[in-house]
């Protein structure tokens, strides 16, 4: 269930972000608690004629007070490290500039293809002057108007066009999951912990550190394949600092699991980063195992559990269907209940449900809490039935979808866990006007 991954890439004032919100279909950002600080998503999802893909925008990767060029360079690294496909950002305003031939430079090693995109190209005659950016050596360049959303159509068919060749991959299925967290919370001793061995991703020899490896291996009769999230990589100190970048390596894991395992840190405790990392998760839609690492370090009292578990509830209310596990690592404490977690929450995933059960629930629901009432106007549920699968998703055919109140969905939502297991997994209810 890889999803191909694009990198927007460029120098700086050439509409990266413009593009990558264009083709995200909406302007995406992030507001944090901290005063004064606001910054743009730089990992989303796109679709372009039914095909879903990731992206990168690293011109939101921030590297701090890097010179500019050793700024550039380090982003598109970035790029090479994390794309199947790479869109290399110029202006045909300023034309080609130094640091346009430094960036094409650094993509020339990169072993990934390279889609030339020729930005704020607005008119008639400036997309006229996109002739002199094949000297650049990708290819045909594609004008294109960020601003205007021009052009990025041809761009995308050229993009889609450069995807992995998909029929060469094997089905496979095992079940997938990965582990993830802020750094330090020790994900890559309960790597080796739950493989048996210690598994380094470290070489010196050029080209090996690159491309992540997914570890395939059996636990009670089940397969399953674990992600690698830990990302070694030589560069990797250049950069992993970077709490964003870090973030964008948790996202691409996520995107290629079917359960995640949001790891915490007993000794640390929640910081803020960590609700960073599990929102994501959540909002994805993938099976999630709350795993609290390095349960050893504590002293503990009869209360310590329960009182931690409480803490973790109260922190990540969103999470509240996602089982907690309190492991150690080191002593390997209650490692060996996770296959069995993981291929439960797997299960519950990919549940569906039948409809006319699930009826019944609804029905009885209703019965026993009345829909709400709006200035005369009642709510009328007339059907449930499920539409999708990972994670488990209902469309409810009403009267007037606006008259669904968010704490009535929320109830309906439970009456729906109450009669079916899906621990481990969101489920998303929708609401439709029967025509």
């Amino acid at each position: 269930m890889s999803m191909p991954t694009i990198a927007i890439v460029g120098r700086p004032n050439v509409g990266k972000s413009t593009i990558f919100n264009r083709i995200a279909g909406d302007r995406i950002s992030i507001v944090e608690d901290t005063p004064g600080v606001t910054r743009d998503r730089i990992y989303a999802h796109g679709e372009w004629l039914g095909n879903t893909f990731s992206m990168i925008d690293t011109g939101g990767i921030d590297m701090g007070d890097e010179p500019f060029l050793k700024q550039i360079t380090q982003q598109a690294e970035v790029a090479i490290d994390e794309a199947d496909v790479i869109v290399f950002v110029v202006s045909v305003k300023e034309g080609i500039t130094d640091a346009d031939d430094k960036v094409a430079k650094i993509l020339y090693r990169a072993d990934k293809p390279v889609v030339l995109a020729v930005n704020k190209a607005d008119n008639p005659e400036l997309r006229q002057d996109i002739y002199d950016f094949y000297s650049l050596g990708f290819g045909d360049p594609y004008p294109i108007s960020g601003a205007h959303g021009l052009g990025l159509g041809d761009l995308l068919d050229a993009v889609i066009k450069a995807f992995p060749d998909k029929e060469g991959q094997v089905d496979d299925d095992s079940i997938r999951f990965s582990l993830i967290g802020r750094p330090n919370v020790g994900k890559s001793s309960l790597v080796n912990a739950l493989l048996g061995e210690d598994r380094v991703i470290v070489s010196e020899i050029a080209g090996t550190t690159r491309d992540a490896i997914d570890t395939k291996f059996v636990a009670d009769s089940t397969e399953f394949t674990m992600v690698d999230t830990a990302g070694i990589r030589k560069r990797g100190k250049v950069y992993e600092n970077t709490e964003r970048y870090s973030v964008m390596r948790a996202m691409k894991a996520i995107d290629n699991s079917d359960v995640v395992l949001f790891v915490l840190n007993a000794e640390e405790g929640i910081r803020e980063q960590d609700k960073r990392v599990a929102g994501y998760a959540h909002e994805a839609g993938r099976g999630i195992i709350i795993v609290v690492n390095k349960w050893d370090t504590l002293k503990k009292n009869n209360q310590t559990l329960h009182d931690f578990e409480v803490h973790v509830r109260e922190e990540f209310q969103y999470l509240a269907y996602a089982p907690i596990v309190f492991v150690s690592a080191k002593t390997h404490q209650r490692l060996s209940e996770l296959p069995a977690m993981i291929k439960t929450v797997a299960g519950n995933h990919a549940k569906r449900v039948q409809s006319s059960t699930l009826n019944e629930v609804i029905m009885d629901a209703i019965a026993m809490n009345p829909t709400p009432n709006d200035n005369g106007r009642r709510l009328r549920v007339y059907y449930a039935t499920q539409v999708a699968i990972q994670p488990p998703t209902f469309v409810l055919f009403v009267n007037d979808p606006d008259l669904m109140h968010f704490s009535y969905e929320r109830y309906l939502e439970n009456q729906i866990r109450e009669h079916f297991d899906f621990s481990g997994t969101p489920i998303h209810l929708i609401e439709r006007h029967r025509k």
